[in-house]
């Protein structure tokens, strides 16, 4: 399964800092559809993620009826992205 959607990057604070994206509601559906066969547990969905021409593998985490999608720092730093930027993402999931 592949989508493509716009989001702006936004930071947690937790026990680590983490910067994420939020998935649509339409594309979170989507994914949700095919939740229970490609997690890993806790409903975590591993995935690749594009942004501009990098792209990382990590795992989407499931946040208030959607999905997250982590942006790690090695994608950041790449495409020279941070917190409130407006990005294109090309999310990857084998389904």
């Amino acid at each position: 399964m592949r989508l493509r959607f716009s989001g702006e990057i936004w930071f947690w604070r937790g026990p680590a800092p983490f910067h994420f994206v939020t998935v649509p509601p339409v594309e979170s559906e989507m994914i949700g559809d095919v939740a229970n066969v490609v997690t890993y547990g806790w409903g975590m969905i591993p995935a690749s993620v594009t942004i501009g021409s990098t792209t990382v593998t990590t795992a989407l985490w499931p946040k208030d009826g959607g999905y997250i999608v982590p942006i790690k720092k090695a994608l950041q730093d790449s495409e020279r992205v941070t917190v409130d930027d407006l990005v294109e993402i090309t999310l990857d999931i084998d389904a």
